[in-house]
């Protein structure tokens, strides 16, 4: 079609289980969702037990074994990228612009010298693919002030702009939102935990077994402890105002140790609801703090691994009631493809010289092109 370009797009996420494709085809943004972008493949390849292990422990790794994995994830991308176009039969020369998250390694925007960290040599995805490729996203946002995210806000403006007012609600390791919408101000901001917890729990619960709490099978045989959701809705991260970012570690390890060692030892299945259910309560009262008071949502739009976790999805309905609740499988993007396929659409306005951020979700001083180029 004319006046339509596709783009790949990449993302390793803070959950760390694996790297998420989406090659997206995109045009103009007007007229139907399905016109404006349309994913025609997407896949997640999950990383080994080994090499997930190596990337969560990567914020306490030397400079030497941070240096290799940098290079490692790299060639993995670009490897896993050329498998991706050969299986579903598309040459790279019909490709415009590669965009790669990379794997966040460090998330520290509210520090007095801020900085962010993600790792993946692009070079090797440029070799390989012949293909312009644009990294390293979220540094440009912060040198200008903003907090490196959240960045998939401009995919959903680019979707939904025009449309009544909507909460954009992603899942992923860490839950981030976006208000788009006529008549609505653009917002966008981390809401808290999103699948972390829960899969740090189901990790402990199994001992290494289970990576994830599959169709919410465990959170469905457990009780919740409300009362403990609802002291933990008082930690301080909630009560602040966006713009407003999370590094992983805020809800990881040592939020588990802390507040629930003494149920995963002893009651392991109702912390793991307890935890679905706090996850959704987080949003929940995210909305009613900081979306409410901007405006009457039409819908909530959820995409990420959170959306096809059944247990979360029932309590999201029932917490953001009378407020429809959709996937965003329903405008033809695959759960799983939101965010790399917002990098593909970020990508290719990079290489178009245009802006690819939206400075009201991220605190930014004004639109930028962010990202860097390597050329093909």
């Amino acid at each position: 079609m004319k006046n339509r370009a596709w783009a790949l797009g990449l993302m390793s996420g803070t959950s760390a289980d694996g790297v998420s494709l989406a090659l997206a085809e995109v045009g103009a943004p007007a007229g139907p969702v399905s016109k404006r972008l349309r994913v025609r493949a997407s896949e997640t390849v999950p990383y080994s037990k080994a090499l997930r292990s190596r990337i969560l422990a990567a914020p306490r790794a030397d400079a030497r074994k941070l240096c290799r994995l940098h290079f490692e994830l790299g060639r993995l991308f670009a490897r896993t990228a050329l498998k991706f176009l050969r299986d579903h039969g598309v040459s790279a020369k019909r490709i415009a612009a590669v965009g790669s998250h990379g794997q966040t390694v460090v998330h520290i925007p509210d520090e007095k010298n801020p900085a962010t960290l993600q790792i993946g040599e692009a070079s090797f995805l440029a070799e390989a693919l012949g293909v312009p490729v644009v990294s390293d996203f979220r540094p440009r946002d912060m040198a200008a002030g903003g907090q490196g995210a959240p960045l998939v806000p401009f995919l959903d403006r680019f979707l939904f702009g025009d449309g009544p007012p909507r909460a954009l609600q992603n899942i992923g390791g860490i839950g981030n939102v976006a208000l788009v919408g006529r008549g609505a101000p653009t917002l966008g901001f981390d809401t808290g935990p999103g699948n972390c917890l829960i899969d740090a729990a189901v990790r402990r619960m199994t001992r290494g077994r289970l990576e994830y709490d599959r169709d919410g099978r465990i959170a469905r045989s457990g009780a919740v402890d409300f009362s403990k959701t609802n002291s933990l809705l008082r930690l301080p991260y909630f009560g602040k105002r966006p713009p407003k970012s999370l590094d992983r570690g805020a809800f990881a390890e040592d939020f588990l140790r802390r507040h629930f060692g003494r149920e995963l030892a002893r009651r392991p299945q109702d912390a793991v609801s307890t935890l679905t259910c706090f996850t959704a309560l987080t949003i929940a009262d995210q909305y009613r703090r900081f979306l409410a008071p901007r405006a009457r949502l039409a819908e909530v739009v959820l995409s990420g691994g959170g959306a096809l976790n059944p247990v979360l999805m029932g309590h999201l309905r029932t917490f953001l009631s009378p407020v429809p609740v959709r996937a965003i499988s329903d405008f033809g993007v695959p759960a799983l493809a939101k965010e790399p396929a917002a990098f593909a659409l970020m990508a290719l306005r990079a290489v178009q010289g245009r802006p690819n951020h939206v400075p009201e979700a991220t605190g930014a001083s004004g639109p930028r092109i962010l990202g860097k180029i390597t050329s093909a």
